[in-house]
């Protein structure tokens, strides 16, 4: 009998557990749901225009359970898990979702992918190849396109017309663009190739801060090439397939 009621208590609290574990933050399952981040979710609970199961909440710290009904302005959301998907992107394919279907985009590409909502974390233009990241990880995707986090890039680029080795020196220098000094940490010629080919590491700025560096002295950027974006890689991810990111590379990402 004793031995019975041992094993009662022990499933009850293993029962209690698994219950208290399933229990995420408030602000949490705003953000999963993909409406804003943590940081924003706190501001829109303190505000009021979050229920809980038809309640107002304000409470800051609150948890909520899988079967909590939560409103954000009325509308009932369904939390996410955040998922992470790495494009290898090919050429002509567009950034944004195409209605015709004889137009090619890059959210054809990922379809089946996982069941939740994943948008890419910035938009290459048709001309744009490689590594291209989609998440329903809002707050990832604004760390990720800040300025100041001073995320790490590297792009094969083709210009109209060969680099002159004095202009390639002009940019490691710095150029002022926009008001501002821009100097790329690096730059070369790519090995065995046309002097029209250059290698680029940067650390903001993206394709659209790299075109203004060659327009600035009279090249056009005819097609680039992300070959490496925040410690992610192209190894072993052949062109349009994808593949999920391993746990170490979320954690380093998260890390930004």
């Amino acid at each position: 009998m004793a031995q019975k009621r041992h094993t009662s208590f022990r499933k009850k609290q293993k029962e209690k557990k698994s219950s208290s574990d399933a229990l995420i933050r408030l602000n949490k399952f705003i953000a999963n749901a993909g409406i804003c981040s943590r940081r924003e979710a706190d501001t829109f609970i303190q505000a009021g225009v979050v229920k809980v199961n038809n309640q107002v909440v304000t409470e800051m710290g609150y948890k909520v359970s899988p079967t909590d009904e939560v409103r954000f302005n009325n509308r009932r959301l369904k939390s996410q898990t955040a998922k992470y998907v790495l494009l290898n992107k090919p050429k002509n394919y567009s950034g944004r979702i195409e209605n015709s279907p004889k137009k090619k985009d890059v959210f054809q590409l990922i379809k089946g992918a996982c069941k939740e909502n994943i948008s890419p974390t910035c938009r290459f233009g048709k001309n744009t190849t490689g590594l291209l990241l989609f998440t329903n990880d809002t707050l990832m995707a604004k760390k990720l396109s800040n300025p100041k986090k001073r995320v790490k890039e590297i792009f094969h680029l083709k210009l109209d017309k060969k680099l002159l080795a004095s202009d390639l020196n002009r940019i490691q220098k710095g150029l002022i663009i926009d008001g501002k000094k821009v100097v790329p940490n690096s730059i070369s010629y790519i090995e065995h190739k046309d002097k029209d080919e250059v290698g680029v590491e940067i650390n903001n700025g993206g394709v659209k801060g790299l075109n203004k560096i060659f327009e600035k002295l009279g090249y056009k950027v005819t097609w680039i090439d992300r070959v490496f974006y925040a410690g992610l890689t192209k190894k072993d991810l052949p062109r349009k397939k994808y593949r999920f990111l391993t746990i170490d590379e979320i954690n380093l990402l998260k890390r930004i």
